[in-house]
C-alpha cells in the first residue's frame, strides 16, 4: 500500500472514531471502522496499532466494550502527529542506485535534492501541524452535507 494511503486511512479512522465518541461510544470495534474506510479489519488494526504506539488511540480487549478509542481529545491530535505515527520513510527518497562518481550531475544531484526535498517536507509538516482531527472532522461533516 502506498505511503499516502496509510496516512489517509489513519486520518479516516481517527475522524470516524472522533465522530463516534460524540455519541458517548466508549470503544469502537475495528470491523466498524473498516466498514467506513472500505478496507479489512486486519489492515485497520495494523494502522491503529501504529497510532497506539504513538499514544493517539487506546485499545480494550475482551468484554462487551472491545475496541478502540482516541487517547486524546480530537483537538489535541494534529495531522502531523498522525503522519509521523504511520510513516516510517521520508516523503521523498533518493534513487537507490549509486550515481556515477565521475559525472558532474551525479556528484551534485543527491545534495541538491536533499536540500529541496527537506524544504518541501518541512513545508508539508508545518501545514499538517496546523490542523487537528477536530478540524478534519468539522470539514468532513461540512463537505458531506453539501
Amino acid at each position: 500500500m502506498a505511503v499516502a494511503s496509510r496516512f489517509t486511512v489513519a486520518l479516516h479512522a481517527l475522524t470516524w472514531i472522533a465522530e463516534m465518541s460524540k455519541e458517548n461510544t466508549e470503544h469502537v470495534p475495528s470491523d466498524r471502522i473498516a466498514e467506513s474506510v472500505g478496507t479489512s479489519p486486519v489492515f485497520i488494526r495494523r494502522i491503529l496499532g501504529m497510532l497506539g504506539r504513538a499514544h493517539l488511540v487506546s485499545v480494550k480487549h475482551g468484554g462487551k466494550d472491545t475496541g478502540w478509542k482516541l487517547a486524546r481529545r480530537p483537538e489535541d491530535i494534529t495531522l502531523l502527529q498522525v503522519y509521523e505515527a504511520v510513516e516510517q520513510k521520508p516523503l521523498f527518497e533518493l534513487h537507490h542506485s549509486t550515481p556515477s562518481n565521475t559525472c558532474l550531475i551525479a556528484k551534485g544531484i543527491r545534495p541538491a535534492l536533499n536540500t529541496i526535498y527537506g524544504k518541501a517536507e518541512n513545508a508539508m509538516k508545518n501545514q499538517l501541524s496546523e490542523y487537528s482531527i477536530a478540524d478534519l472532522l468539522k470539514e468532513t461533516l461540512t463537505q458531506a452535507s453539501l
